[in-house]
């Protein structure tokens, strides 16, 4: 059963777990900590068994990392990211020669109706996309400093939170913390998709991949914080961009006949390699888990923009709908 906490009692427990002083950088959040119940039975199979986690309080960006955050951190280290650099033949075998250039993974909108379990349908390799070209070598970020940075790929953002001095949270940080105090909602901001038809996070509205009617007012990303907060006033923590956790994917949660644990990185994933998912027959592939959702997300294919929602993506890859914020943690 749903439970919701209310305002008066998230404010009684905030009192009661103030912040240990003053942000660690602008723009962050205190996140009091606490034993909650995380996933959901209701929706997609990875998301389930609803477990009971306790995580400690933290520090965490009320943001996502923007195009102008990492702009200051490529200028200040030379850091070229993992799209940006030249492929082998070595690493690819069996590729052809001529897309063996720097690129990454571009939506593209259909024409109409198209079969919904092949990506490729809507996902293209672009030759020349990357963080600053992100849909293509003719595209620019102008006019997008605001919004969450996106083409990285885990890699890229380990790198910017090493060279900040932040960490990437672990999953059951970034769930605990996109509740916002809410325990069991099905959202961010409780049960309701469109409180009084508002629509509460940039999602696709209509049917994807070929009609987005634009209902939230954007066909891609957008600039961060134009979206309500949550309890915990965090923007963003629903649709927008998929965030990238530090935990490696498991098929499914741990069963909670232990009792509480607490939030360390996949105490039962000891390497990449036990991680789910494989590419070609014989290769293994490291993914972590991104959470959130984001703009693509769509009731027809991915309703994915609830705080239970969980997602596998290959440590390599970058698109046009991933992005990451920090966190600090409190020793």
């Amino acid at each position: 059963m749903t439970t919701l906490i209310s305002l008066d009692r998230k404010a009684e427990f905030l009192a009661t777990s103030p912040p240990p002083g003053p942000p660690p950088r602008p723009d962050m959040a205190w996140i009091p900590g606490g034993t909650f119940l995380m996933g959901s039975e209701d929706f997609y199979p990875e998301e389930r068994p609803v477990h009971h986690v306790t995580v400690d309080g933290f520090w965490m960006d009320r943001f996502p990392v923007t195009t102008a955050d990492f702009r200051r951190f490529v200028r200040a280290t030379g850091y070229v990211t993992v799209a940006e650099r030249p492929l082998t033949a070595a690493d690819y075998p069996g590729a052809d020669p001529k897309m063996l250039v720097p690129g990454s993974l571009v939506f593209r909108k259909t024409r109409g109706p198209v079969r919904l379990d092949d990506y490729r349908n809507w996902w293209q390799w672009v030759p020349g996309a990357c963080w600053k070209r992100p849909d293509g070598p003719e595209s620019n970020v102008q006019g997008r400093a605001r919004h969450p940075v996106v083409q990285v790929t885990y890699e890229d953002a380990e790198a910017y939170a090493t060279w900040a001095g932040v960490s990437l949270p672990t999953e059951a940080e970034w769930e605990f913390a996109a509740r916002g105090g809410l325990e069991g909602a099905v959202f961010t901001w409780g049960n309701e998709l469109a409180p009084k038809g508002r629509m509460m996070a940039n999602a696709w509205q209509g049917e994807f991949p070929w009609q987005n009617l634009r209902t939230d007012g954007f066909e891609g990303t957008s600039p961060v914080g134009t979206f309500p907060p949550n309890g915990y006033g965090l923007f963003d923590m629903a649709g927008n961009v998929w965030e990238w956790t530090c935990d490696f994917f498991t098929p499914r949660h741990p069963d909670d006949g232990a009792g509480p644990c607490c939030a360390p990185q996949n105490p039962r994933v000891t390497s990449p390699e036990q991680s789910y998912g494989r590419g070609q027959p014989g290769e293994n592939i490291a993914r972590r888990v991104t959470k959130g959702g984001s703009h693509l997300c769509a009731p027809n294919y991915c309703l994915r923009y609830r705080p239970a929602a969980r997602q596998p993506q290959m440590v390599e890859s970058s698109t046009t709908h991933i992005g990451f914020r920090c966190i600090v943690r409190v020793s």
